[in-house]
């Protein structure tokens, strides 16, 4: 069975965004909801919820024209709808007694294989179905999303022993290719995976916090980065959610949970959330939480309550001893530092992942679906036991003893191993029996984190990693901080171009970073500068081009995989792919004139290329040029993959892939397709307007300006741009070459590097990582 059209009942925050995710995988959606007492428009829930649904920040849909493939209704008039719908999702209020007679009437008109879930976090699957006819148990399971549905990559999948495996396979495969997500089973037992260890970390961390008297900048400092989990840490976390969630969650917990479940310890609400709740401190909902923005006096001051007096005060950098020590000594330099936040990065920490252990083959099989949830569910960088790697088992064991906290069985049957274990070149966990067994990739899944495990690299060097991925095909990887673009990545791109054709057809540029890559690395632009290195400076520009434009004109075919940021040089590198295979959480974009420079290693070139060829485009050389013109000069990143498309840094050929996992294999894929009859693309000629042009993209940058929509410096930069774009002094009767518009990006990028305000553009991006408007 295909799943080809969906019904989302309940268009609250969750049930809307799913449907906007459903409709980003192209599938029609229909999103009902109740009708209100009184209401004139009686679609006015779901309605309310599209119209929000694109305003959305994060935006919920990759694409806005998504919104076109969700119609609204209400569950009165419209439930006859479903008759036609592959798989309907309940996410209506958590009450049993409502969902249960909303499936009543479900039963009445859905087709009789239709697929029906529930999207609850809270009610075991055995009290939904409870009554519930056998025809349609069969066909019923849980699906749980996490929040935003878009962006979290978690799908929590619990059976009944009804349930049929046709059913939960066709979902399976759907929610893993069509929507991108890490599907997990779990078990029918309170809060699944993600949330039975998540609302005991969430509470452990807010309780020890306040008993300890750490301030909320504090604990998150301490409870976050070093330990491998968001920034947020646990306190931005409790606002993004909301804080009155957690009252209702633990209540539902409290009825189903064992009487001596060590959630208990911690199911107290503190006076302090109480009063914020009742306040309408509910987070980032609301009028703050832990956090607020204080607006008065104009400005927007962010501040923090002090968790002892409930008053707020501007936010504090937390200055713990223990937090340099893990920057220098790692996890557990962190746990064993004596000052209050080693101390509670201890207590939280071996609660949490003693909690976790001691639920192995509860509320799941084994140790890498509680991972697997915790990661993609919580974004944390290390599942629990991987965390409890990090920290040795006979570490995590002994300091449970000294605590006289009881020591779970599963660790106890570790008798010191580790919980993972590389052997034979392939991963292995330590399963229930104490016995190592192999991770299992689904069919079509091919990481990289497995290929390094049973090989060596073809080159490498500090930057970058040239690895053989099968099948005639090569892949490169970056490995710097954040994937910034260096010389070292450079020196490998050269090289694979000289070593890929020795034994392989073709390249992939691939890594399984956060970021593709974000870029040039500004620090050494920035010390150039300072130290007057213009040579160096200009000579590495030159350099850039070089490589890429070399890679474009590689006798193999290259195709680039980006996923997360693919910002300047990143973007750059990848408009000089033959083809580019993007994850769908792909965010691309030429943004030099953000530090005040414009791109230089070809990215206004390869540009003006694409733009130049766009049959949508009226034809003359203004058209492409004010295109690409608007794109570079505000520094327009692409919000996704589609998005990349619409704006050029894609083509409309290239794919996109919606699983994370599934990207290198496409990409591979899409390399063995071109690899059979490639011929290196024929070098671009350009027409341009020249001093006319310039001049009309000068007046256009000069009234932004007067409007207060572009600094002084904007326009310094915009003027350098125009030069470049309209093809310098050339005229339109001139055609132009490649190299012609490369020595234009080059001069224009060393005019704009001497520039202090440029100076001061870079030195404040790399301090506070956001842009200078000067």
């Amino acid at each position: 069975m295909d799943i080809r059209k969906v019904a989302v009942l309940g268009a609250g925050v969750m049930g809307s965004g799913i449907a906007a995710h459903l409709s980003n995988a192209g599938i029609p959606v229909t999103l009902l909801d109740i009708v209100p007492e009184g209401a004139t428009d009686r679609n006015v829930i779901a309605s309310g919820a599209l119209a929000r649904l694109l305003k959305a920040q994060p935006a919920a849909f990759m694409d806005k024209r998504n919104a076109r493939l969700v119609t609204v209704g209400n569950l009165e008039d419209d439930l006859d709808r479903l008759a036609d719908a592959d798989w309907i999702i309940e996410v209506v209020i958590e009450r049993a007694d409502i969902k249960r007679e909303l499936y009543r009437r479900v039963d009445g008109v859905r087709k009789a294989d239709a697929i029906v879930s529930s999207n609850t976090s809270t009610i075991p699957l055995a009290v939904l179905t409870d009554g519930m006819p056998e025809t349609m148990r069969r066909n019923f399971m849980i699906t749980h999303f996490f929040n935003p549905p878009r962006y979290m990559r978690l799908l929590e999948m619990v059976a009944g022993p009804d349930t049929r495996p046709e059913a939960l396979e066709t979902v399976r495969a759907f929610a893993d290719r069509a929507l991108g997500k890490g599907v997990v089973d779990g078990k029918d037992t309170p809060g699944f995976i993600g949330n039975r260890i998540g609302i005991y970390w969430m509470q452990c961390a807010l309780t020890e916090a306040m008993r300890l008297g750490l301030s909320v900048e504090e604990a998150d400092a301490v409870g976050g980065r070093p330990m491998g989990i968001p920034k947020t840490g646990v306190f931005g976390l409790l606002d993004l959610v909301g804080l009155d969630l957690m009252p209702n969650i633990l209540a539902s917990m409290d009825a189903t949970l064992a009487s001596d479940d060590e959630v208990r310890d911690y199911f107290e609400i503190p006076p302090l959330v109480t009063r914020m709740i009742a306040g309408g401190y509910t987070g980032r909902k609301g009028k703050g939480g832990f956090y607020r923005i204080n607006r008065q006096g104009g400005d927007k001051v962010k501040e923090s309550i002090d968790l002892e007096s409930g008053e707020y005060h501007p936010l504090s950098k937390a200055r713990l001893a223990s937090l340099a020590a893990a920057r220098h000594g790692g996890l557990k330099a962190l746990v064993e530092h004596p000052d209050r936040g080693g101390v509670y990065a201890r207590r939280v920490l071996t609660r949490t992942l003693a909690y976790a252990a001691s639920l192995v083959g509860t509320i799941a099989d084994d140790i890498v679906a509680i991972d697997t949830a915790m990661r993609l569910g919580y974004n944390w960088r290390y599942g629990p036991f991987e965390l409890i790697d990090r920290l040795g088992v006979p570490w995590l064991v002994a300091a449970l003893e000294e605590d006289g906290r009881t020591v779970p069985d599963y660790l106890r049957r570790a008798d010191g191993r580790s919980c993972y274990r590389v052997e034979g070149g392939r991963r292995h966990f330590l399963a229930t029996d104490a016995a190592y067994r192999p991770i299992e990739r689904a069919d079509g899944i091919v990481l990289l984190e497995d290929i390094k495990l049973a090989g060596r690299p073809l080159a490498a060097n500090a930057s970058a990693s040239l690895w053989d991925i099968g099948d005639g095909v090569a892949c490169l990887e970056y490995h710097t901080k954040m994937n910034s673009a260096d010389p070292g990545i450079l020196e490998m791109l050269l090289k694979a171009i000289e070593v890929v054709p020795r034994a392989h057809r073709a390249l992939v540029i691939y890594n399984e970073g956060e970021n593709f890559s974000v870029g040039a690395n500004l620090g050494l632009i920035l010390f150039a500068a300072n130290i007057a290195a213009w040579g160096e400076i200009e000579a590495s520009v030159r350099k850039g081009q070089e490589t890429y434009k070399a890679l474009k004109y590689a006798p193999f075919p290259v195709v680039g995989a980006p996923s997360g940021m693919a910002l300047g040089g990143g973007c750059e590198v990848l408009l000089h792919c033959d083809a580019i295979e993007a994850h769908a959480e792909s965010y691309i974009g030429l943004v030099e004139a953000g530090v005040g420079l414009i791109p230089a290693w070809g990215g206004c070139t390869e540009m003006l290329a694409r733009w130049a060829a766009n049959p949508r485009l009226p034809r003359g050389p203004m058209p492409a040029v004010a295109k690409v013109f608007e794109t570079i000069s505000v520094a327009t990143v692409a919000k996704s993959a589609a998005e990349a498309k619409s704006l050029g840094f894609m083509r409309p050929k290239d794919g996109i892939t919606m699983n994370r996992e599934r990207l290198l294999a496409a990409a591979k894929a899409r390399a063995l397709e071109l690899a059979a009859d490639y011929q290196p693309p024929e070098p671009p000629e350009f027409r341009l307007p020249g001093p006319s042009g310039r001049s009309a993209l000068g007046l256009v940058v000069e009234s932004f300006r007067r409007l207060g929509k572009a600094s002084a410096h904007d326009a310094v930069v915009a003027e350098a741009l125009a030069t470049v774009l309209s093809g310098g002094d050339s005229d339109a009767t001139e055609m132009l070459g490649e190299d012609d518009l490369l020595a234009l990006e080059r001069a224009a990028f060393m005019r704009l590097v001497r520039e202090p305000a440029t100076i001061a553009r870079i030195e404040h991006m790399l301090e506070t990582g956001r842009p200078l408007r000067n």
